[in-house]
């Protein structure tokens, strides 16, 4: 671990603020309890932290009722509740290329198992979805759009706000996925049109894994695809029906979303622009760094505008899977290899075939140091290879 230089941020944020581990630690010790089970000051307290981290997700994506933020295991588990609550059988969605499998598996099973019918929209040559090929493809009988709002492959950001504007004036409900945006980039539901807005809390949002969520907008119901307890109305066989209990299920991850609170707190007080801003100021000279090299592949990194700090490459003549061992064991450096969960990026690149790519996820507490030890790494490995043809 020493003198690690961390840049799989795109995967899971690390390290943490202090004062996420802080808070984390002081809440397991005097607030573990379960909140709503018991009428003792402790667990009222407890849901007071509780409905404290409900309201502020709910101010930062400028949701109007923080009773409709529901917090679950992560962004795949949101997704799953969502999708399968609100198809039925033989319901038309339109998706994308640039989704997580965390989008792409539930829609192939519902194709599979329901009956259902998916269009994938690819990405142009700069990585972004157009807004009126999602027009393009929604039907009478379109039940859901859903986009991944920052491909984790390749970095770009999509046009969201058009894309809901299109989905509310055709009457299809409007799913974002923003595992990679929430935390670097504004997300307004409102504005942006968004039925259901989902977020995972280890990523950019710098909570620990194990917490995340979604909202929803008012007047739109998922049915129950799972039951159990809430704390609330214990009589009642039936599971509940008002949010949040609606979409909740047992005793939450507690200290997780104690750990959320405290990343998003620190967030508003560093400003998340203002790290957003470095993190692309950083993106900008890891690309800048490599882009001459011969043997060195970028992908859609030719204009790093409405980018995330995520980077993919490949050097020529080594697999990624390789290039990441080097990075690993001989410069200290780790980032993420393969197909990053996300095959039909891949497939759409070219680089499905041959292994997916190395990726670089710049984080909040990444310097320029760091970039300039990547830069000089990548260069060398990709050096190695032309001195071995040369030779």
């Amino acid at each position: 671990m020493d003198g690690l230089i961390y840049l799989d941020n795109g995967a899971t944020s690390f390290p943490k603020p202090e004062a996420v581990y802080q808070y984390m630690d002081r809440f397991q010790r005097t607030n573990g309890v379960s909140p709503g089970r018991s009428g003792c000051d402790l667990s009222i307290e407890t849901g007071n932290i509780i409905e404290a981290a409900r309201r502020t997700m709910t101010a930062l994506f400028n949701g109007t009722d923080h009773n409709r933020l529901v917090f679950t295991l992560n962004s795949t588990d949101a997704l799953n509740l969502a999708i399968n609550g609100l198809l039925e059988p033989g319901d038309h969605v339109v998706t994308t290329n640039v989704e997580h499998n965390a989008v792409l598996r539930p829609l192939h099973h519902h194709e599979v198992y329901n009956e259902g019918r998916v269009d994938y929209v690819p990405f142009d040559e700069a990585g972004f979805i157009q807004p009126e090929a999602i027009a393009q493809r929604i039907r009478q009988d379109t039940k859901l759009v859903i986009v991944n709002h920052a491909s984790n492959v390749i970095g770009t950001v999509q046009p969201i706000e058009e894309i809901g504007r299109i989905c509310r004036e055709r009457g299809v409900l409007f799913i974002v996925d923003a595992s990679q945006t929430a935390g670097k980039i504004p997300v307004d539901v409102e504005a942006c049109n968004i039925d259901v807005l989902v977020f995972t809390g280890h990523k950019s949002l710098l909570g620990p894994t194990g917490i995340g969520g979604m909202y929803v907008r008012e007047s739109v119901d998922i049915k129950h695809v799972r039951a159990g307890g809430t704390g609330v109305k214990s009589a009642q066989l039936h599971h509940l029906h008002e949010y949040p209990y609606r979409m909740e299920y047992g005793t939450p991850n507690l200290v997780g979303i104690a750990g959320l609170l405290a990343g998003v707190r620190w967030l508003n007080e560093q400003g998340m622009e203002t790290i957003h801003q470095r993190e692309m100021a950083l993106t900008e000279q890891f690309v800048h760094g490599v882009r001459d090299v011969e043997n060195i592949n970028l992908y859609c990194q030719d204009d790093l505008t409405s980018h995330i700090g995520v980077v993919s490459f490949n050097v020529v003549g080594f697999e990624a899977t390789n290039v990441g061992t080097i990075l690993d064991g001989d410069y200290n450096i780790a980032c993420r290899t393969g197909l990053q969960c996300a095959p039909f990026v891949h497939r759409q690149i070219g680089t499905e075939s041959i292994g997916g790519t190395v990726r670089l996820g710049v984080g909040p507490f990444n310097t320029e140091e760091h970039i300039d030890a990547a830069v000089t790494a990548v260069r060398e490995i990709a050096g190695f290879y032309g001195n071995r043809l040369a030779s």
